[in-house]
């Protein structure tokens, strides 16, 4: 890698990418992009940063040429509840731009890296150690998109022989950027309600155990995958990665240990538990730990203690006061 496209910098994963990428690939070497949400200060000062749709080819393609890029990381999509709101403007989104990020790949020589997600799977995927090669039948647009994302980027590394590359996250929990229409945003937000009002109301009823990972995890799982040897890759697109699995009990117990007035309720967003039914409890990452050394270093106690110094942190900046 030595010119690098982000397409979605600035939304959950690319908020934490492009500095990571910047620190180690040099800043005028990353090069952000995003459609309408405007960066933030520290992003625009750290390096390029270029306003594009990814559903305009030509508009990426003039970003491609100008900065001579040779590695893409696809991150701009519409996530799982949010696109369920707007299912054709997702299936828009999600697959007309990474068909053209693939034909960028095709065209210019170009690594793409592309998120699929535990949304690519469905009610009738094995849920407990949900195999790396499995029956996927998703109910949601997000993750019919996601399954045909990676089908097309097979495709391509076969037809074409562009080098694609992708991981299957699980719910990611940062302190960088709010919620974004996700069905795992829960667990994202219970952290800003435990700290501010010492209480929240979880939209997914008890019991109700999902794959997450901490982003920390989720940005060294891109880069590693992105910089392992071609000849290590057997799967290449798709890999399982997996950090931790809980259900919304378990997490708010291990807030309640450092907050300890936390409550939680319950009030069921209809919707988004369907979608958290039909995705995996756990997924099986042998495939990724086997062919490039994949390992998580956060489990849940580790991510709740750094969540909640990172956000406490954050949070009297912005009001302050500490709010722990």
């Amino acid at each position: 890698m030595r010119k690098i496209l982000i397409t979605g910098a600035t939304g959950q994963i690319g908020s934490d990418l492009t500095p990571a990428l910047q620190r180690r690939y040099g800043n005028d070497n990353v090069i952000a992009s995003g459609r309408k949400t405007r960066p933030t200060s520290t992003m625009l000062a750290a390096g390029p940063f270029e306003f594009v749709d990814v559903r305009n080819f030509q508009a990426l393609d003039k970003i491609v040429r100008k900065y001579q890029i040779d590695t893409i990381f696809h991150l701009a999509s519409i996530l799982s509840a949010a696109g369920e709101a707007r299912p054709q403007h997702a299936w828009d989104v999600n697959t007309n731009g990474l068909y053209n990020v693939l034909e960028l790949g095709r065209l210019h020589g170009c690594a793409i890296f592309f998120p699929s997600s535990i949304g690519a799977f469905g009610p009738s995927t094995p849920p407990d150690n949900t195999p790396q090669e499995t029956i996927q039948r998703p109910r949601t647009i997000y993750g019919i998109s996601k399954l045909s994302g990676e089908l097309l980027c097979d495709y391509y590394h076969i037809r074409f022989g562009v080098d694609t590359r992708g991981l299957r996250f699980p719910g990611l929990i940062s302190h960088e950027t709010l919620p974004g229409g996700g069905t795992t945003d829960y667990a994202v937000e219970i952290f800003y309600a435990a700290l501010r009002d010492r209480k929240y109301c979880c939209f997914l009823r008890r019991g109700t155990f999902l794959d997450m990972m901490y982003l920390k995890d989720a940005i060294r799982a891109a880069i590693e995958l992105m910089e392992a040897k071609p000849d290590q890759l057997i799967h290449r697109n798709a890999y399982n990665v997996t950090a931790m699995s809980f259900a919304p009990e378990n997490l708010a117990a291990e807030i309640k240990k450092m907050i300890p007035d936390f409550t939680m309720s319950y009030k069921v967003d209809p919707i988004r538990q369907a979608i958290a039914d039909s995705w995996p409890n756990k997924m099986d990452d042998s495939a990724a730990r086997l062919e490039w050394g994949w390992r998580p270093q956060y489990d849940l106690p580790a991510m709740s203690r750094d969540m909640i110094a990172k956000l406490s942190r954050k949070m009297e900046d912005l009001y302050g006061t500490d709010e722990t």
